[in-house]
């Protein structure tokens, strides 16, 4: 290691283990998060196209509900709300539309 590229004593970066669990936790959730909401307009497009039939429709509806009520667990469970998933990309806005499907 170079003089120059030595540790400074004294500036120790500290880690929180708990914070970089729920840090961690937060990513893969936001990330699953962007999966069920892509899925959860598939599904709509598909019953508005027709191309399913009343029980598939039933069936999805109830997969969606529990996989939002899943979430909503998993958040409460690491800390986490809705507005922690949603991460700011800058120029791009948000990563999840703030504005969600009825």
């Amino acid at each position: 290691m170079t003089a120059d590229r030595a540790p400074r004593p004294g500036r120790r970066i500290e880690v929180d283990e708990e914070s970089v669990r729920k840090s961690l936790a937060g990513l893969v959730l936001t990330i699953v998060e962007l999966l069920r909401q892509l899925m959860e307009r598939q599904a709509l497009r598909r019953v508005d196209q027709g191309g399913i039939s009343d029980e598939q429709i039933e069936k999805l509806g109830l997969t969606l509900m529990a996989l939002e009520r899943n979430m909503e667990e998993l958040r409460e469970h690491f800390g986490l709300t809705e507005d922690d998933l949603n991460l700011d990309l800058g120029p791009l806005g948000p990563l999840l539309p703030r504005d969600r499907p009825p």
